[in-house]
């Protein structure tokens, strides 16, 4: 259909379709993004680096399908005004690959990036280790991964870099106490205080997910017995728990006369 305006012919295909296929390129994003959004945030239970994953996600997806329908509607409008859009996908082709080659370790981050935010790796929260930097993660994103360490250091890092990762919150740590007891303290007196204490302490330390044991006698020095006392704590808890185990355990020997030795110098004067 055409018309006449000031003396031109217009094609009105020309107008109309474009328009169309703006509106098509629109809704279709617009059902896509609410399927997406209502799939994402359907769980309530996540936990908060949970969350953040999987708004990450449905951020890369979106983005990614929100160009494509770009792109797509600028390839049917620009064939609808008789330009040849082979033509234009092979230059599309060209120059995507020169800028690949260009920009070869963005693409690197990206793509891990990609795959640490789908497959959990680890998430916001978690206490990681990379190429000797130990930390927290404090931010997961397609590019990087940002580390704090307990300094308060934070490490940036380039996501194709995270490959040699250990991953210290995934499964519970071990707290471990090695005590110091002279030869000559009777072993009853030491099994009954460690007893005593440890049936008060299973109640009272916040971290344990399992009752203190005592493992035995784990070495024998030259002035002591090395007892080696173990609890299993919740992920990353150990060192405070350990913290808490010397100082009650201190505390037991102190009331029943038990002593821990330690190194002693006699300094003789040679008269």
């Amino acid at each position: 259909m055409k018309i006449n305006l000031l003396g031109y012919t217009i094609n009105l295909k020309f107008i109309i379709l474009p328009i169309v296929y703006i509106i098509i390129g629109v809704v279709i994003f617009a059902i896509i993004k609410k399927i997406v959004v209502n799939a994402t945030t359907k769980n309530k239970v996540l936990k908060v680096a949970q969350k953040q994953r999987v708004k990450t996600l449905s951020t890369v997806i979106l983005n990614i399908i929100k160009y494509t329908i770009v792109i797509l509607v600028i390839l049917a409008i620009a064939s609808l005004f008789g330009f040849k859009v082979g033509s234009i996908l092979a230059g599309l082709g060209i120059g995507t690959a020169l800028i690949g080659l260009a920009l070869q370790d963005l693409a690197k981050d990206i793509i891990a990036g990609f795959s640490i935010i789908t497959e959990g790796e680890y998430e916001i929260g978690d206490t990681i280790e990379v190429d000797g930097f130990m930390g927290e993660v404090t931010f997961i994103g397609l590019r990087t991964t940002r580390i704090r360490n307990f300094k308060g250091a934070t490490k940036i890092i380039g996501n194709h870099y995270m490959d040699n990762v250990i991953n210290y919150s995934v499964n519970n740590s071990l707290a471990v106490v090695d005590v110091s007891i002279a030869y000559e303290t009777d072993e009853k007196l030491i099994e009954d205080t460690f007893n005593k204490l440890f049936k008060e302490l299973n109640k009272k330390l916040e971290y344990a997910t399992k009752d203190i044991e005592v493992w035995g006698v784990n070495d024998l020095s030259d002035s002591a017995v090395i007892y080696r006392v173990v609890v299993e704590t919740k992920p990353m808890k150990h060192i405070q728990t350990e913290r808490i185990l010397r100082k009650e355990i201190k505390q037991a020997f102190d009331k029943v006369g038990i002593k821990i030795p330690y190194t002693q110098i006699e300094v003789h004067n040679g008269k």
